[in-house]
């Protein structure tokens, strides 16, 4: 989406680092709220393939007032569910049909979609993003900060910021400068990513809920997208490249659907591998530093959860700026967002560990009692609405 952009400003109440789900939530709530802010990211565009693939109930609860849920529904699938299987065998299937919500289903839809359509909504109300530019360094300059970024050009820019938030990821520019750490742990485990269009007949290809794979392989995670598209996620070996279309049917072949005909790729539109890390900031603000997403939180992507908690900060942190800045609600009304925010956090980090340490058992034995004990829970009276009241984030 290309920007047609006016020069920085040399001062505002909120500038925001990174262009992701988050800092788009972040600045397209600001901009329905009337608060001045720039918003910045250091990539020309958005970024294709990237790997969020759903949107929760919660989410899309939150994000009801910007005015852009009908053309998200509208491009994505609803998904009915998340199940559990173990090769030909189902062990748990969390419905969302019963959910209590206007949104009872896991919007199925890719975050490149996500965030075009979010990028529209913020150019429709007046708002834009200045790609290309970088955030270096800061200094206090109280009660704010003033910020050095450097344009697309190469020119610096002074910016001076009442507020920074930093919606810049993992390797978050802005947790650097305020002197936030990021404890937690970065396991060795690489996951593939590929986005490709299946041929019709395999039941992965028949597959309509977002279906988790255990395996003595390891995990498979298999996800229908809009357009007749699917997204495979696989736990893989350290130093493994990019996945060809080969390589993801064999992991199909080996962890997923067992029975009727193997799966095939016929196209391939994206493929990439990452590494997760675990890890919680220790804080998610520090005097006027606010971090919201990635920057505050990362985790396995077990479950469908970090794209969404990360929208959930940026719409909880726009609506406290905003009353801040209008006169209506005492700066201590900002010490809430840590407090509220980040337990969640935190949580979220345990919930997704648990569900990829079981993913990795390998000892048959065990394996074999996990799945007789999930096999067993999926009976229990109130655990599928448990879990789909946890995974939907309500």
């Amino acid at each position: 989406m290309t920007d047609h952009v006016s020069p920085l400003p040399a001062r505002t109440e909120v500038l925001i680092v990174g262009a992701g789900p988050a800092g788009l939530a972040l600045a397209t709530e600001l901009t329905r709220l009337g608060v001045s802010h720039v918003a910045l990211d250091r990539e020309t565009a958005i970024r294709p393939g990237s790997r969020a693939a759903a949107i929760q109930p919660r989410t899309l609860e939150c994000l009801q007032e910007l005015g852009v849920n009908d053309r998200l529904i509208a491009a994505g699938t609803p998904g009915t569910g998340f199940q559990l299987h173990d090769g030909e065998r189902s062990l748990l299937r969390v419905p969302y049909g019963g959910l209590d919500t206007r949104y009872p289903f896991m919007l199925l839809i890719s975050q490149q979609t996500t965030e075009e359509h979010l990028e529209r909504r913020l150019h429709e109300l007046g708002g834009t993003v200045h790609r290309g530019y970088r955030l270096l360094t800061s200094l206090p300059d109280y009660p704010g900060v003033t910020a050095t970024i450097a344009a697309p050009d190469g020119n610096l820019h002074a910016v001076y910021a009442r507020y920074v938030v930093g919606a810049d990821g993992v390797y978050s520019r802005v947790r650097d400068l305020a002197g936030i750490s990021f404890p937690g742990e970065a396991p060795e485990q690489l996951y593939a990513l590929a986005d490709l269009r299946l041929e019709p007949g395999s039941a992965a290809a028949a597959l309509t809920d977002t279906t988790f794979f255990f395996s003595a392989h390891g995990m498979l995670l298999v996800s229908p997208l809009a357009d007749g598209l699917h997204r495979v996620v696989a736990s893989v070996a350290p130093g493994t490249g990019a996945p060809t279309a080969d390589q993801v049917d064999a992991l199909l072949a080996g962890r997923g659907p067992r029975t009727g005909t193997a799966a095939k790729t016929v196209e391939l539109v994206a493929t990439s591998t990452y590494r997760v890390q675990e890890r919680v900031a220790e804080r998610m603000s520090q005097g006027p530093y606010f971090l919201v997403g990635d920057a505050a939180h990362t985790h396995s992507p077990a479950g469908g959860q970090g794209m969404n908690t990360g929208i959930q900060d940026a719409l909880n942190l726009a609506g406290r700026l905003q009353a801040v800045l209008s006169g209506s609600a005492a700066e201590s009304t900002l010490d809430q967002y840590h407090a509220e925010r980040h337990p969640v956090a935190e949580r979220l980090v345990a919930f997704t560990d648990q569900i990829a340490r079981l993913a990795q058992i390998q000892d048959p034995a065990l394996a074999q009692v996990r799945n007789n004990v999930i096999a067993a829970a999926a009976t229990a009276p109130g655990v599928t609405q448990w879990l789909a009241k946890r995974l939907a984030q309500l």
